[in-house]
C-alpha cells in the first residue's frame, strides 16, 4: 500500500472499518489464544449444541477442576483485565479498592463495586464426544473453562435434590455420564438451563484406551500457578492506571464484599487502545459463556 493510500484510506474511515472486522473475526474463532482449550459455539440460528465429558483429575493431581477469580472492568484509563489473587487465598489491590468503597455507604460507590466485582470461572479435562459445528474435536482432549451455571449441574449430579435420583461422579471414566451441552441466548446471555447427564455409561469400551486418553489430560494445577498472576504491586500500579487516581488501602477481610453474579453492564468511559479493546472483546465473550 501505498502512503498516498494509507491516507486516503484514513479519510474514508475504511481502516478503522477493517480493523474492527479482524478484531471480530479474532474473537469469534474458538481457541485462537490457546489451542488446549475447547468452546462451544452457537450455529446460525442462535442454538448451540455439543457433548463432552468430564474427566478424572490429571495424574498427580487431586481434584477434577480448578477455579479462578479474575476481574474485568473499565476505567478512566482504560481496561483491567488480570486474574485475583484472591484465587490463591492472597490480598488482591481490587478486592481491597472494592471494600473500601463498598464500606463508604455512598449508593454511587456500591455500583461500582458491582461492576468490578470477581467473576468466578472453573476450568477442567473433558473429552469431546460431539461438535456438530467442528467434528475434527471429537475424540480429542481439551481444557474446558466454565462457569457457576454449569459447576452448579455438576454438584446437582453428584448431591440430587431427590431421593429418588442416583448420585453419579461426572468425572468417572466407569460409572461417570456424558453430559449434552444446551446453549440459547436469553437477555443477550447464553443460557444452559436445558444441559443435562445423560445416563451412566462407561466412557471407552476398554481401560488401555482410557488410560491413553487419561495420559493426554491437561494440568489442572499449572492454571493457578504462582506464574499466572501477577504480583499486588504490579496489580495495583495497573489498576491506579485504570482508575485515574489513588486508591485508599483498606484492611482485609475473610470474605469478599461482592456476590458472584451475572455480569452488569460497565459505563461508557474513554476509548481504549486497539490491544485493550482486543483483549477486553475477548474477556467478555468468554463472560457470556458462563
Amino acid at each position: 500500500m501505498s502512503f498516498d493510500s494509507l491516507r486516503k484510506q484514513s479519510k474514508l474511515g475504511s481502516l478503522t472499518d477493517k480493523l474492527v472486522k479482524e478484531v471480530e473475526k479474532m474473537n469469534s474463532s474458538p481457541g485462537s489464544s490457546d489451542d488446549r482449550f475447547w468452546k462451544a459455539e452457537l450455529d446460525k440460528t442462535g442454538v448451540g449444541s455439543a457433548v463432552v465429558r468430564f474427566l478424572p483429575a490429571p495424574d498427580g493431581e487431586e481434584l477434577p477442576w480448578v477455579k479462578v477469580y479474575s476481574h474485568a472492568f473499565q476505567g478512566p484509563g482504560g481496561w483491567y483485565i488480570e486474574n485475583s489473587l484472591t484465587t490463591t487465598g492472597g490480598k488482591d489491590p481490587v478486592s481491597d479498592y472494592n471494600r473500601t468503597l463498598w464500606n463508604s455507604g455512598n449508593d454511587a460507590d456500591k455500583d461500582t463495586v458491582r461492576k468490578q466485582k470477581r467473576k468466578l470461572s472453573y476450568y477442567s479435562n473433558v473429552y469431546v464426544v460431539r461438535d456438530p459445528l467442528h467434528p475434527e474435536n471429537e475424540g480429542r482432549v481439551f481444557l474446558f473453562k466454565y462457569g457457576k451455571k454449569i459447576f452448579d449441574k455438576v454438584l446437582e449430579a453428584m448431591q440430587p435434590e431427590f431421593d429418588d435420583e442416583t448420585p453419579i461422579n461426572p468425572f468417572d471414566f466407569w460409572q461417570g455420564a456424558n453430559f449434552k451441552l444446551k446453549i440459547v441466548k436469553k437477555d443477550g446471555f447464553w443460557n444452559y438451563d436445558k444441559s443435562e447427564f445423560d445416563k451412566v455409561a462407561p466412557l471407552l469400551d476398554d481401560d488401555d484406551s482410557l488410560e491413553a486418553l487419561w495420559k493426554k489430560e491437561y494440568s489442572l494445577s499449572a492454571i493457578t500457578a504462582p506464574d499466572q498472576f501477577k504480583s499486588y504491586e504490579d496489580l495495583e500500579r495497573r489498576l491506579k492506571t485504570v482508575l485515574g487516581q489513588k486508591p485508599v488501602q483498606a484492611p482485609r477481610l475473610d470474605e469478599e464484599v461482592a456476590s458472584e453474579e451475572e455480569p452488569v453492564a460497565v459505563a461508557a468511559a474513554p476509548a481504549a487502545s486497539s490491544n485493550e479493546e482486543d483483549e477486553a472483546l475477548s474477556y467478555f465473550q468468554k463472560l457470556a459463556d458462563s
